[in-house]
């Protein structure tokens, strides 16, 4: 995302907003600002956020531990004050591509910010897959749980 988005959110704001190809800058503040209220709630399988300054805190937080991180959208559906969004995330760490396909649902506020966001991703096959002996033993585990 390199513009100003404004509410409300549209198709193509959605998607703009979830596009950030590698050797991209990530989004400012004040562009997280412009979409986000100011007590938004963030979820997804590795933490939980209250208000805007703690979610721009772990945005930031992620593009700073990763080589580079990319974010292309897929699916858009938007019903009243509903969004969902489909996208797959690309984080690069010491040479490794950990890709991680997932859904943001997203519930729009009074004004069309974003008060609550939800993202929905499996995080320990892509995460720990790669891994070298760690990867065979997930790949038991989920074999175990999927027939």
């Amino acid at each position: 995302m390199t513009a100003l988005l404004q509410p409300p959110l549209g198709e193509d704001a959605l998607r703009a907003l979830f596009t950030k190809p590698y050797g991209a800058p990530g989004p400012t503040p004040e562009q997280w600002r412009a979409l986000y209220d100011e007590n938004v709630h963030f979820t997804d399988p590795t933490q939980e956020r209250q208000g805007l300054e703690a979610y721009i805190v772990a945005q930031e937080g992620l593009l700073q531990r990763c080589d580079d991180v990319f974010l292309e959208p897929g699916a858009v559906a938007l019903s009243g004050d509903v969004a969902f969004v489909e996208w797959t995330m690309g984080l690069k760490i010491k040479a490794i591509e950990f890709l991680y396909p997932g859904t943001s649902r997203l519930l729009l506020g009074a004004d069309g910010r974003i008060v609550d966001h939800r993202d929905y991703f499996d995080f320990v096959g892509p995460t720990f897959t790669p891994v070298p002996l760690v990867g065979g033993f997930v790949r038991w585990l989920y074999g175990r749980f999927v027939a």
